[in-house]
């Protein structure tokens, strides 16, 4: 079971493959490359083509739980929403990671970075930066800034990034993303659209220890997991479920 679906509203895990050099973007090789996914994963039905450099293939969204695959000129990405749980994450993208060496040429010489991450939408119909305030800010010395008499909070999107490592190879990336506009505050008309909070850990290639993006893609989910277990739920999750409950 997926314990961390029961924390928001919406949870994924995202792989993101970065690649210096342009991607394959040939009919032949781009239907082959999601042929493949899709004979792994026999759901995943909906192919699209958004532009002449970026092909999605994903499940039916309906479900509220999907898998899907994109690629475009300098990225592999792939990822599972409100997976059942996390080993099915993995068992999807690991596979694409497998696949994508044989049927896109990908190389480690190529590869600039990998990033790996979680991410937790939360849904409210509000000031969306206010909220991510009040619950991020209280005890801070922004406090009593963000509570400044008539005055309302527009922009407050904290974001930390960090390096886990000497050589800066290995690195995190707290961000919080809003979508509460100056227009929806001035008139108090906001629609019910997600808070989202974004945890990312990225391996830059060429002097990591990995011979596959799988063994890679292993050990970055495993830090993953200790650094939100132990930091992100309780300092930023928690708080800020528990602010939006109570509005």
């Amino acid at each position: 079971m997926n314990s961390y679906a029961s924390l928001c509203d919406d949870f994924g895990v995202s792989t993101y493959v970065h690649s210096k050099l342009e991607m394959p973007t040939g009919r032949e090789t781009v239907l082959h490359f999601f042929e493949a996914i899709q004979k792994a994963f026999p759901k995943m039905t909906e192919f699209e083509k958004r532009s002449d450099d970026e092909f999605l293939l994903e499940e039916d969204r309906d479900s509220g739980s999907y898998r899907w695959s994109s690629l475009d000129k300098r990225r592999l990405c792939s990822g599972f929403v409100n997976p059942p749980s996390l080993d099915d994450a993995d068992a999807h993208n690991e596979r694409i990671l497998e696949l994508a060496p044989f049927h896109l040429d990908l190389s480690g010489m190529q590869t600039e970075s990998m990033d790996v991450l979680y991410y937790f939408d939360f849904l409210y119909q509000g000031n969306h930066d206010e909220v991510v305030a009040e619950a991020l800010a209280t005890g801070t010395p922004l406090e009593g800034l963000a509570q400044m008499p008539a005055a309302r909070v527009l922009h407050y999107q904290p974001t930390l990034m960090m390096s886990l490592d000497d050589a800066c190879q290995l690195q995190c990336r707290l961000s919080v993303e809003t979508r509460t506009t100056a227009y929806q505050v001035r008139t108090g008309n906001f629609s019910e659209t997600p808070i989202s909070v974004y945890f990312t850990v990225r391996q830059f290639w060429g002097k990591q220890p990995f011979k596959t993006f799988a063994d890679s893609y292993h050990n970055q989910r495993r830090i993953l997991d200790e650094l939100v277990n132990s930091y992100v739920i309780p300092n930023v999750i928690s708080p800020l479920a528990k602010t939006i409950s109570a509005k």
